[in-house]
This record gives C-alpha cells, structure tokens and sequence, in this order.
C-alpha cells in the first residue's frame, strides 16, 4: 500500500500538499464533505505509509484524479472475477451472453467511442473508473459466450476497447496495467479471428518495452506485427505500423537511422489517398496526410534532421484542438528541433505550451519528456 498511492502521486509530480489541494478542489466541484486540509495531509501519510487504509470514500476522489485503479492505489493485486455457482447461474449467464452478442454490441461499440472522444480531448485519468466497468461488463459477455458466431463480435468489440484502456493507462504511468491491458486486447483480437485488432495491438505494446528501455525489443515487435498476416491488414493499418516502426527505430538511436527513414517512406507509400481520417474496419486508427507530417516530424526530431521544422510547422498550422494529447507531443517535438538548432527562446515557448496541455490532460508520459526536455534547456 505504502508503494502504491505514493508511487502514482510521485509520478504525476505532485506533492502531499497537492494532493491535498487538487482532492478538496474535486470535493467543493462535486458537493462532496471531505476532511479539512490539515487532517487529509495526515491520512495521505498514513495511507503512504501502511498505517491507514484508503476508505471507499476517499478511493473515489483519488481514482480519477489520478487515473489509477482501487488496487494500484492499495498496492494490491488485481481481484479475479468470481466463477459462476451452481448449473443454474451458469445457464443464466450463458443465455444472457447470447443475447447481448447481438443486442449490446452496438452498445459497447458506441460506449468505446464516447470515451476514445473525451480521452482524446480531456486525458485519460479521470476516465478509469468508466473504463474499468466498460472493460468488465465486455469480459463477463465473452467468458460466457458459447459458439464463435456469439464470441466474435463481442471479442472483436473488446479487442478495440482493450487497446485504448492500455494506451490510458500508459499516458497514466500506469505500466504494469498498459502491459495487462495490451495482453488481454491480444487474446480478444484472436478470439474474434482479428489480425488487424492483433496487429495493432502489438504495435501500441511496443511503445511500452521502447519506454522501459527496450527499444530494440520494441522494434521486433513492431516489425512482427507487420508480419501478422499482412494480407489481411487493411492499407491504413500497414502506413499505421510502418510509422510506428519508423517513430521507434528513431528513439532506439543513430544506428537505426536509416531503418527509420526507411519505415517513414512505406508509411507514406501505404497511406491511402482517399481523403478519410480513420479506417472503416478498425475505428481504433487516426491517419491522414496530416497525422502523417505530424509523425514524420517526430520521427526527424528525434534523428537531429533540420527538415523536420517545416514538417512540425506544417501539423501545427493545422493541427486538430481536440487532439489534446498529442499537440502536447507536438509541442515537445518543436521544442527539440528547436534545441537542436540552439534557438533556446523558440525552445522554450513551445515547451510552455506543452507543459500547459501535458497538466491539462494528466498525462504522467508527456509530463516526463517535458521534464526531459527542461533538463536540456
């Protein structure tokens, strides 16, 4: 326990004091009676240091606040799911999985895409409670689902809803939880007879082993997903894992440099010209032209190439508001081309500008590279 809750504070950046400030702030939005201050700052010692357990009173301010789950907060490990007692509940689950295969897909669908939408424009952290019951209710339908033609769809549905939940949790700094999440994501894009699901799952998991320092192990997975029955990878998905391959061969060092280059060039081969954003069989991928020169210009950022500023230019003039968390990335991306240049006032702005949107979503990823790039400043 003591692991737990001061583990996630420390990652986020914040203090005791903070702590205490940002839970009585989300008490007074909410009409919530908590502790005075004083007494909040001495259960956030006890529960940091074992001597007090976090009530369910408490766990339910500090789960979105800091975008974690009850058993990261309490450093425990997570609860299995109780099995099924009797023949009789047995059959009553069953029957109401064959139901919901076709009656609450949609539904599920629909609920992913609500909260892939504020994700995207408020950040991952206040969202967990939300997606850890989206995530359970999907795994109760599948686990007694019977035939195939039941399983598919649900598997399919919580293959995409799995992807994003890891992605959260990785923006949250919550590692152990972004590995699980990608694992079970994998186990239900095989379910549902899915190499696309599955192949984009293992490309999102290696941006995980690259941030645990294993980037060439990142890179093998990346390329592995590329050979996960190409043929059945729809063209947006290929130019998807061929920029992923390019943006982590470039974070594994100069001597991947032409391997990088190399990726960048069959994302842009691969992209489709036909004017969409996402692709119609797997709504989990956003890419166009315009994502593409967003991604290219990271990718030379990160190899010292001075083109990569009309390229980050470019996304700039017409990046998308609502893609909060990733015109933070592309603040940092501007900040580093311009560290490399030595234009350390340019630097700096944009590395402003990426700290504000970084605080704005919660995003534990992008607070640590701004800290990174602070220390070269």
């Amino acid at each position: 326990m003591a692991k737990g809750l001061r583990a996630i504070r420390t990652a986020r950046g914040w203090s005791q004091d903070r702590l205490v400030h940002e839970m009585r702030r989300f008490a007074e939005q909410r009409l919530l009676d908590i502790a005075a201050a004083a007494s909040l700052k001495t259960y956030i010692s006890e529960w940091e240091n074992g001597r007090r357990t976090i009530t369910d009173r408490y766990a339910a301010i500090l789960r979105p606040l800091l975008g974690a789950t009850d058993a990261e907060l309490r450093g425990e490990t997570e609860a299995q799911e109780p099995q099924a007692d009797g023949y009789a509940d047995l059959l009553s689950r069953i029957d109401a999985a064959g139901s919901l295969s076709e009656s609450m897909v949609p539904s599920f669908l629909a609920q992913t895409e609500l909260l892939r939408t504020m994700d995207r424009q408020m950040g991952a952290t206040g969202l967990v409670d939300q997606m850890n019951g989206h995530l359970a209710a999907m795994e109760e339908a599948l686990t007694f689902a019977v035939l195939p033609g039941m399983r598919r769809p649900i598997a399919t549905a919580l293959a995409g809803a799995s992807t994003l939940a890891a992605w959260q949790a990785l923006d949250a700094g919550a590692v152990d939880r972004a590995w699980r999440r990608y694992e079970l994501a994998k186990k239900a894009a095989q379910d549902a007879d899915s190499p696309l699901y599955l192949a984009h799952a293992m490309g999102e998991q290696a941006y995980v082993l690259a941030e645990a320092g294993r980037p060439q192990l990142a890179v093998e997975l990346v390329r592995d997903a590329q050979r996960t029955q190409p043929e059945r990878q729809s063209p947006r998905l290929r130019a998807w894992l061929a920029a992923a391959e390019a943006e982590l061969c470039a974070a594994a060092g100069p001597e991947m440099e032409s391997a990088a280059r190399s990726a960048l060039e069959r994302a842009t081969a691969l992209l489709p010209d036909d004017g969409e954003t996402r692709d119609a069989d797997m709504l989990s991928i956003f890419l166009n032209t315009g994502h593409l020169t967003r991604w290219r210009g990271n990718v030379l950022a990160k190899l010292g190439d001075a083109s990569a500023m009309e390229e980050l230019y470019a996304s700039l003039d017409s990046a998308d508001d609502s893609f909060v968390r990733a015109n933070s990335g592309l603040y940092c991306d501007l900040t580093q081309a311009h560290l490399a240049r030595g234009e350390l006032d340019d630097a700096r702005s944009h590395l402003q500008k990426a700290r504000l949107l970084a605080n704005r979503t919660g995003s534990v990823r992008f607070r640590r590279r701004v800290e990174l790039l602070t220390g070269r400043l």
